[in-house]
């Protein structure tokens, strides 16, 4: 398996996987495996690998099987849920420090073909881009759907980010998750 950050070439089969995947188009024997609730035009993947570097795949030969993102909240603020969440940043504090634009940033979604979930591709695909988001910012946030107990059970026991508070938006329940960017991923090599 090889883990790099994305280029323009790479949008069509990220954008493929995402149709699979998103919660609009997943196929209704999926959704209890996982989903992803961000959908991204091919403009915003340009954008967000261009300005941000901020799409990491994992590819098995040439074949993407899994991609993360991750951003500023800059480039997040497009969202409406996202702009809930940057205006709540001061109302929320992690790893003893109230959270600002500057010393965090939005990751997910992640998105793994269930072809290869169960494997080790998470703990290393979260691991590269944590990686990379590291070097600026030294607090990860993201949120789960509440229903979406698949990537609920991922990201904290296996990856370990820790529940920050729940939240409520646009009649959906969330929960915000924070880790620190200075920790390695548990299970990565």
């Amino acid at each position: 398996m090889i883990y790099r950050n994305a280029t323009i070439e790479d949008i069509p089969a990220i954008a493929e996987l995402q149709e699979r995947y998103h919660v609009s188009t997943i196929k209704e024997e999926d959704k209890a495996g996982g989903f992803v609730t961000t959908l991204f035009t091919d403009q915003q993947f340009k954008e967000l690998i261009e300005e941000e570097n901020g799409v990491a795949i994992a590819c098995d030969g040439d074949k993407v099987v899994a991609y993360v993102m991750a951003g500023s909240w800059k480039f997040w603020s497009a969202w409406p849920l996202f702009e809930h969440m940057i205006k709540d940043l001061p109302n929320t504090e992690y790893l003893g420090q109230v959270l600002t634009t500057e010393n965090s940033y939005q990751y997910g979604p992640v998105c793994i073909d269930k072809e290869y979930r169960n494997m080790d591709v998470l703990p290393n695909i979260f691991e590269y881009s944590r990686i990379e988001f590291s070097k600026r910012y030294p607090i990860l946030i993201t949120f789960i759907n509440q229903i979406n107990g698949r990537s609920y059970n991922a990201h904290v026991n296996k990856l370990h980010m820790e529940v920050i508070k729940p939240f409520v938006f646009n009649n959906n329940n969330y929960y915000e998750l924070g880790y620190d960017t200075s920790k390695k991923t548990p299970g990565s090599k």
